[in-house]
Order: structure tokens, then sequence, then C-alpha cells
């Protein structure tokens, strides 16, 4: 059913316009034995004062970061107990093996994420730009994510870390950020999803209200908080970007999809989405 009333359309950036970095945390669990899921529990409960979630707003550097989120992660008596709460609330089973003890190189992780995260999926860009094309809606992004402003000299950063990052061109590159007429950036901001008043700062400064607004997103609890607005909400699974621009075309009554000519691929890659450097 087309929904005439929507005036925008809001994308997360990671894991959405961008590969998830949930998959180099997959690949990171593996490697030390650990049940899936374990290090995107602990980072998630850790709640507004973890390491993450601070680093997302903005509030410390990128080394002290490293620090913090290596503690974070290696604090295995609030990690094995959210874990367990995790496996209750999802009725999985709840004996698995849990670590006695971890050391977790924060560096090594987030830089990890931060480079599978590197690739663009063509499905969403082309929706994206085909959106555009058309004129007819706002293209927003809403991004948990660490804007240009920690990096660069006066950061403190050297260009050899940047390069380890991925973060040649910021931790967001310049060819994503021009895909929107608006770009809110939780480290820029100050706030971050889910919470509702970073929404609401978003739609006041894009001049529209949450129930003119299709969102996009890879994270349940960020969706729970915008479909409580008033938005209208997808979500994007890690695979399933085909189906999701699918969607996208039911409720706007457009082609927004891949063609078969024009692009140099159409084929999946490991996680199920069509991705390709920018």
């Amino acid at each position: 059913m087309v929904l005439s009333h929507t005036k925008a359309i809001m994308f997360d950036i990671g894991g959405v316009v961008l590969k998830s970095p949930f998959v180099a945390i997959a690949e990171y669990e593996r490697e030390k034995n650990l049940p899936p899921n374990y290090l995107n529990v602990s980072i998630a409960s850790r709640g507004p004062n973890g390491a993450w979630q601070r680093f997302e707003r903005g509030e410390i550097p990128l080394h002290e970061f490293y620090a913090a989120f290596s503690k974070d992660l290696s604090d295995v008596d609030s990690g094995n107990e959210w874990f367990r709460r995790y496996c209750l609330r999802k009725g999985l089973n709840d004996e698995v093996e849990l670590p006695a003890y971890l050391d977790i190189d924060g560096r090594d992780l987030f830089g990890r994420m931060m480079r599978k995260g590197a690739s663009y999926d063509v499905h969403i860009v082309t929706a994206i730009r085909k959106l555009r094309e058309a004129g007819k809606w706002r293209i927003i992004a809403l991004t948990n994510n660490f804007g240009a402003h920690i990096i660069g000299t006066a950061a403190g950063i050297s260009d050899s870390e940047l390069r380890f990052l991925g973060w040649q061109d910021g931790p967001v590159p310049s060819g994503v950020r021009a895909l929107f007429h608006n770009f809110f950036d939780s480290s820029e901001v100050g706030l971050g999803k889910p919470d509702p008043e970073f929404y609401l700062h978003a739609c006041r400064e894009s001049g529209i209200h949450p129930h003119q607004v299709i969102f996009l997103d890879d994270i349940g609890r960020n969706l729970k908080t915008a479909k409580e607005l008033g938005m209208t909400t997808i979500h994007v699974p890690i695979g399933g970007t085909r189906e999701v621009v699918k969607q996208l075309e039911e409720m706007l009554g457009v082609d927004l999809s891949v063609s078969n000519h024009g692009h140099g691929h159409d084929g999946d890659d490991e996680d199920g989405s069509d991705l390709a450097k920018l």
C-alpha cells in the first residue's frame, strides 16, 4: 500500500547503507570461542555509560575509548550475567559455556569493525539515488557514529591509525554523506539512538513530523523508538537489503531496484548483501 503522507525517508548508516560491523563482531566471537552475540549483548547492556555509547556521543577521544572498550568487554562478571539474561529473554540454552576470563583488545576489535563496514550496499545506495532523482522526499541519515570532529591532528590521531581504521576519508566517507539532504551523527549532535530526542531533533531540523517518516534500521531497539514516535519502520536484516528495497517500493509506489545493466555486479557477498567500494 502506497503511503502518500510520507515526506521523508530516514536511514541508519552502519548495517543499512554500509556493511554491518556486526559481521566483524561475529567473526571475533568465533575466534575467541564465545557464544554468538556475547559481545553484542555486553556492548548493548552497558547502557548510556558504556564506552561504546559515550564514544558515539563524542564524549571521549579515540585512544581513551580503546582502553575503556577493552575494559568493558573483558568484564566477564557483568558480561556473563547479561548473556544469561539475554538467553532467558530469547528462550535460548542458558547452559552454554561462558568465559571465566577475557582479555579483549578493544582497538583490534574496533578496527576490524570499521574496516568491515567500509563497503556500501548496492541495493540501498541505488534506492537512495533513485529517491533523490524523484525529488519527492527528503532523504535523511540518522546514525550512531563517530563524526569527523574526532579525527585529524587536533585529535592526536596519526595517519597510520586512520589507515588502520579505514578512516582516510573520515568515519563516514564523504560519498556517503553526499547521498543525503540531512545527515545527523550522534557524536556531532550529542544524542544517540534509541533516545527519542535524537529522532525528534532530526525531524525538527528537517521540517517534518515523525508520522511523515519511513525509518530503516538494523537494530530492534532503534526501530522500537521510531515506531513509538509514529514513524513507519522497516527492519534491515543482514543479507536482506534486496527485500527491504521491495518493501520501500511498495510503500512509495516507485521503482528503486538495481537494474541488470549499469552496475558491475548483482551477486551476493558472504553475508548476502551486494556490496561495492565507494
